[in-house]
């Protein structure tokens, strides 16, 4: 899938793609695997650009204090999101 972005945004959301499911990261840490350490802010910017969220996961970045940090569908759908890919991942270790 092809979504229209800057350079830059298009690198952030193929990171996103490759965080695995039921996992979390920080936008620093985002920052960083993009090669571009200073960054944070400009990630959670493009993260906010992303329009696909389901199939570009950007509910699994979430602030270096732990907290869940803005979500274009609502910080409660967020909450939801994380907490069901944590219950669901689990379920498929045991299934494989």
């Amino acid at each position: 899938m092809h979504t229209l972005g800057t350079d830059f945004q298009q690198t952030v959301w193929c990171y996103l793609k490759q965080i695995p499911y039921g996992k979390l990261t920080i936008y620093k840490e985002q920052a960083e695997k993009i090669n571009n350490p200073h960054a944070i802010r400009a990630v959670a910017n493009a993260n906010g650009c992303n329009r696909v969220a389901i199939i570009i996961p950007c509910h699994k970045v979430i602030g270096s204090n732990g907290e869940l940090m803005g979500y274009g569908g609502g910080l409660e759908r967020k909450r939801w999101l994380i907490e069901h890919e944590k219950n669901h991942s689990n379920q498929n270790k045991m299934l494989v």
